[in-house]
């Protein structure tokens, strides 16, 4: 009986608000500007009219019917641009691959399809076909200012064609700014006992098919100039769907990190004479003159080598050549740089999105102009994707992707009070500074450390007989917690969120036959895991995850 009574007062917490769209001007005033297509405006107004940045300068009249932000003391920057993810897409498991891929690889979902090849090595697949709409998803990446993003699958060797959204819309069609962007490959395996199960098998098979496409495409020329006599040509989809790559019509990015991959996706790209890109790129500076040469560009991931061996005394130590590659990693956005490559940054499956700020300050210290690393993070992306005439910096008529900083860029303490996304604006408070804190001039007790619980869960709430799966989207500045809970039922924001030294806790608000009902939720964080309980009036029902990449 409680377990009838649980289910939908649990569906209750997952009910979607969905905001209007918001068709208010605004009117940023007295801030520092930084267009990035030209000179930084110290002190000036953005105007925002009907999704588009209507004016931009240091004279420009405020609007009488403009909703007016004062951004003394503050910067505004064209909204940042992460060059590959995976957002609006459900989440895959059972990880494969290694470090050549330029972000978390999964193994590939088996999918009904009429393709003549096995599911990973489908060209044909798309991103925007399993986009979700709604804003709540981006929460994390648009609090931490980014306003638009490409996104493909990560599973398989072809992970398909990508999209690039706006992080908001009520419709697939109102997020996608480009669809399809590119065709991505990664140089992974398909596992399970199918062909190609090797990374020789991999390289292969995707010059096998490049070569397949060709010849077909050369035989469909044929029968349509003069049919009369000739066999009719099999259709293949999978084929088809490489025609515009090997007509140089659109971008092919290769997922590789490592020098010997970079090496063998330029070497494809030269062979097929495709549009070639690399993705991850960590040692793509030790063959930077070759990419100058193809003119091929790097979406360089900002996912940086970290320790994972515990620092213990018992520890193995690391070798010489992990050492030099977690040296060398922040150095290299500065030496493509002085190649003159050209890169744009991307998050490479980093499960913290503040880690995207911190690296890029960290190649600012290995020499990149704090000018480039902002273009590479806003114009130059927009460049490479095709789209800098709608987006990537502040401009008359580009759509009003902006967002407003407090602080220094690639400081620890930054904040961003302000993001718009196609006009549409968000807004978040900033979590009030603990007196007596570490640091503090009254000498007060340090402030408790907290846990780092930021990110993306996926949970199973376990109602008996009827589990529950549910997405935890957590975003935190200090000790509050932000976020929202989705399912297929819908999507709900979380309330008087708090973190503590282990975990947090939130309540939530929803209107369920009549009432309101408060629901309350505990968690603990230990690594990726988390679990914990939600209570309410009728019961407890236990819930458990795991943070996904």
């Amino acid at each position: 009986m409680r377990s009838k009574l649980l289910l939908p007062l649990v569906a209750a917490i997952f009910s979607l608000f969905s905001n209007a769209a918001n068709a208010q001007s605004y009117a940023i005033t007295n801030a520092r500007i930084v267009t990035v297509s030209g000179a930084t405006i110290e002190k000036g107004t953005v105007v925002i009219r009907n999704g588009l940045i209507d004016a931009v300068g240091a004279n420009v009249a405020t609007p009488a019917d403009a909703q007016v932000f004062d951004a003394t003391g503050l910067t505004v920057y064209p909204g940042f641009i992460d060059a590959l993810t995976n957002l609006g897409l459900t989440p895959t498991s059972a990880p494969v691959g290694g470090r050549g891929a330029g972000g978390p690889q999964t193994a590939a979902a088996p999918q009904t399809s009429n393709s003549n090849y096995p599911s990973g090595l489908r060209p044909e697949e798309t991103a925007d076909s399993d986009l979700k709409a709604g804003d709540a998803q981006f929460d994390a990446n648009r609090n931490a200012g980014f306003t638009t993003v490409v996104t493909t699958g990560r599973s398989g060797i072809f992970n398909g064609q990508s999209a690039v959204i706006d992080l908001t819309g009520d419709s697939v069609s109102a997020m996608v700014i480009k669809s399809p962007f590119a065709q991505h490959i990664s140089f992974t395996t398909l596992g399970g006992g199918s062909y190609p199960n090797s990374l020789l098998g991999t390289f292969a098979a995707l010059r096998q098919m490049f070569y397949d496409a060709k010849r077909l495409q050369d035989i469909e020329k044929m029968y349509a100039a003069s049919p009369k006599g000739m066999k009719r040509p099999d259709a293949d989809k999978s084929l088809e769907a490489l025609f515009p790559a090997i007509d140089r019509q659109m971008p092919v990015v290769f997922n590789a990190n490592n020098e010997r991959e970079i090496i063998r996706a330029i070497d494809l790209i030269r062979e097929f004479n495709l549009n070639g890109i690399i993705a991850g790129g960590q040692e793509a500076w030790k063959v930077a003159d070759r990419l100058k040469a193809q003119n091929v560009a790097v979406l360089l991931s900002l996912n940086f080598p970290k320790r994972t061996a515990s620092a213990s005394a018992e520890a193995d130590p690391e070798t010489l050549e992990t050492l030099r590659f977690r040296a060398e990693t922040p150095k290299g956005p500065a030496k493509l740089a002085a190649a003159g490559v050209k890169f744009a940054f991307q998050s490479g499956g980093s499960t913290n999105v503040a880690d995207f700020f911190t690296n890029a300050g960290k190649a600012v210290e290995n020499g990149l102009s704090k000018d480039a690393a902002i273009r590479a993070m806003t114009l130059a992306s927009a460049e490479l994707l095709g789209i800098d005439n709608r987006t990537g910096s502040i401009e008359t008529g580009k759509i009003a992707n902006l967002v407003v900083v407090k602080g220094d860029l690639f400081g620890k303490d930054k904040f961003m009070p302000h993001v718009f996304v196609d006009g549409k604006h968000f807004e978040q408070k900033e979590a009030p500074k603990r007196e007596g804190g570490r640091g503090s001039e009254t000498g007060g007790p340090l402030t408790a450390a907290v846990a780092n619980v930021a990110g993306t869960y996926s949970i199973t709430i376990d109602i008996p007989g009827q589990p529950l799966g549910a997405t935890l989207n957590l975003t935190q500045q200090g000790a509050v917690l932000n976020g929202t809970m989705i399912s297929q039922l819908g999507t709900t924001e979380i309330k008087d969120g708090k973190i503590t030294a282990d975990g947090f806790s939130f309540i939530a608000s929803v209107q369920f036959g009549g009432a309101t009902i408060d629901i309350s939720a505990k968690g603990t964080v230990s690594g990726n895991q988390v679990s914990g309980t939600i209570d309410s009036p009728q019961g407890t029902v236990p819930f458990s995850g795991t943070r996904t990449p």
